[in-house]
């Protein structure tokens, strides 16, 4: 994808479903009783992984692009695959799908593309594992493929070492079929929207502080899901819209969870013009529309509790961080280096070939902003959050940007690059 600089954005624009929200809506609407139905649902690769999963475990799942409709099986009633459960590039499937397929009564083995062989599932097979559970890395690698042979499962009480919703929320799913109470405690609270939904789907599940506790359930019950749009989609157009001349942007109906609002903070922190206009609704997941406007931004020091609310909205942080006055400064967030790519390197070789004054470190990286970019090549390593941020640096960048492998948007974010052009001036 070639980006050119813009003299401008403007205009109303609809952001695809929340990518976690989705996923987690195909996991319990499959195992609980009844029909869930889905609105609003992310098809975007990922999540359509997830689909794909449990309708080889027996579970129909309609899907005609504007509902998803899924015929739960029930808490027991998955089935044996005739053959390997492919992830694709999903990390949220295989770490969460890891907690249901360890109490199954079936052997099974969970592979995906080569990003997912490349990340690190040590840190949902321990857990697992005190839990009971048989669950090997083929390849004895601590990657997938994954060798899963379902038990019966212990609950535990899980001191967590890095705030991952994706590690915790596996082991709650592994609770469900536990034979007693398990409990999960992070550093930091991480979103929690397995927690929401639990409770909306009958599971009896507490969160106090830093620990969230879930009870054996004996049943899950079928419900309705209105997907807020992602608010980390939402990013690059809160970012295109502070940082680029004469812009005033609306970002319709933006899911607002407070263990996911931490792009929102930043902004405020760096002296962005944002209207929040909230949303009523019977919903568990807060909404509101963003509308943003050119600012004078300054830089800021995004660290500690902030991370877990932001991980995913770091790449579009930094180059935000790029257009503003001063120093900003990115720590506590070496969790980057096992997404997708090593996503300091990546953001940080990209922002460089675009003249930006950025410098890594082991646990983030610092900005100086002020210095005008220019168009480069950008590889985005197929990584769909890196070649979304660039083609926002490209409308603000002198010459052509030239984004590699711009076609992994699709991973989140169908229709991207469409809509981006349509608020251009």
């Amino acid at each position: 994808m070639i980006i050119k600089k813009t003299m401008g954005l403007s205009g109303e624009v609809s952001i695809p479903g929340d990518k976690s929200i989705s996923h987690r809506s195909v996991m319990l609407g499959s195992l609980a009783k009844g029909d869930t139905y889905v609105y609003g649902f992310l098809q975007g690769a990922d999540c359509l992984s997830s689909i794909s999963c449990f309708r080889a475990m027996g579970v129909n799942i309609e899907n005609d692009g504007s509902k998803v409709i899924i015929h739960g099986n029930g808490l027991h009633g998955l089935k044996k695959p005739s053959g390997l459960l492919d992830v694709g590039n999903s990390g949220t499937t295989i770490r969460l799908m890891s907690g249901i397929l360890a109490a199954q009564d079936f052997d099974v083995e969970v592979d995906g593309d080569s990003s997912i062989r490349k990340r690190p599932m040590g840190r949902i097979m321990t857990p697992l594992s005190l839990m009971g559970a048989d669950i090997k890395s083929k390849n004895d690698n601590g990657c997938a493929p994954l060798l899963i042979s379902g038990k019966k499962l212990k609950g535990i009480n899980y001191i967590s070492p890095v705030a991952s919703a994706q590690v915790k929320s596996g082991i709650l799913f592994a609770g469900l079929y536990a034979d007693g109470e398990t409990s999960v405690t992070e550093p930091y609270v991480s979103r929690n929207h397995t927690e929401l939904m639990f409770k909306d789907f009958g599971a009896d599940i507490e969160t106090s502080g830093k620990t969230v506790t879930v009870k054996p359930a004996e049943e899950l019950y079928a419900r309705r899901i209105d997907v807020p749009g992602d608010i980390s989609s939402a990013a690059y157009f809160i970012v295109a819209g502070l940082i680029t001349k004469n812009s005033e942007l609306t970002i319709k109906n933006v899911g607002i969870n407070p263990t996911r609002d931490g792009m929102i903070e930043v902004c405020h922190m760096m002296g962005a013009d944002m209207v929040i206009d909230k949303k009523n609704s019977d919903q568990a997941e807060p909404v509101a529309d963003l509308t943003v406007r050119t600012s004078s931004l300054k830089g800021c020091t995004i660290g500690g509790e902030l991370i877990p609310r932001l991980i995913d909205e770091i790449p579009a942080i930094a180059v935000m961080a790029c257009f503003a006055d001063g120093q900003t400064i990115i720590k506590d967030a070496a969790e980057l280096k096992v997404k997708e790519t090593n996503r300091i390197d990546t953001i940080v070789n990209n922002l460089k070939a675009m003249g930006a004054d950025v410098i890594a470190t082991d646990d983030g990286m610092i900005i100086n902003g002020g210095k005008s970019l220019h168009g480069a090549v950008i590889d985005s390593k197929l990584d769909h959050r890196i070649a979304m941020s660039f083609a926002i640096a490209g409308l603000n960048a002198d010459g052509e940007t030239k984004i590699l492998g711009s076609e992994c948007v699709d991973i989140s974010f169908p229709g991207f690059f469409e809509k981006l052009n349509i608020c251009c001036k």
